[in-house]
C-alpha cells in the first residue's frame, strides 16, 4: 500500500512528475530515517498505518507533515474545515472525505464493483 501513496491524488500538493506526488516522495517518518509508511524504529506500529486524517499526499497524519510543505501543512485550519475538523474543506483527507462524491484513486470501491 505505502507505494500507492507516492501517486498523486486530488489532494496532492500540485507537485507531481510522472503521475507521482513530490510531496509524498519526500515524506519521512517522524524520526527522520525512512520514508514515510516505512519506519523501522519502536514507532512503526503507529507510523505505518494510514487512518484517520492525512496530510495532502496522505503520506503522514494531518498536522505531522514532513515534507517541504510542512510549514502550511502543519499550520491550523483557517476558514471552512472538511468534517473532521483537521483539514480545509475544499482538501479533506479524513475517512469522511469518502462521501464528498469525490474519489481517492488509491482506493478501490469493492462495495459497487462486480
Amino acid at each position: 500500500m505505502a507505494t500507492e501513496v507516492t501517486k498523486a491524488t486530488p489532494t496532492c500538493c500540485g507537485k507531481n512528475s510522472g503521475g507521482e506526488c513530490v510531496c509524498a516522495k519526500q515524506a519521512t517518518c517522524s524520526c527522520g530515517k525512512q520514508s514515510a509508511l516505512h519506519c523501522t524504529c519502536e514507532k512503526a506500529p503507529a507510523e505505518n498505518t494510514m487512518s484517520g486524517p492525512r496530510c495532502s499526499c496522505r503520506a503522514r497524519p494531518a498536522g505531522q507533515c514532513t515534507c517541504e510543505n510542512a510549514a502550511k501543512e502543519n499550520s491550523a485550519v483557517t476558514g471552512g474545515a472538511c468534517a473532521c475538523g483537521a483539514r480545509p474543506a475544499d482538501s479533506c483527507t479524513c475517512e469522511r472525505a469518502a462521501t464528498s462524491g469525490s474519489s481517492n484513486p488509491n482506493e478501490i470501491d469493492f462495495t459497487t464493483k462486480k
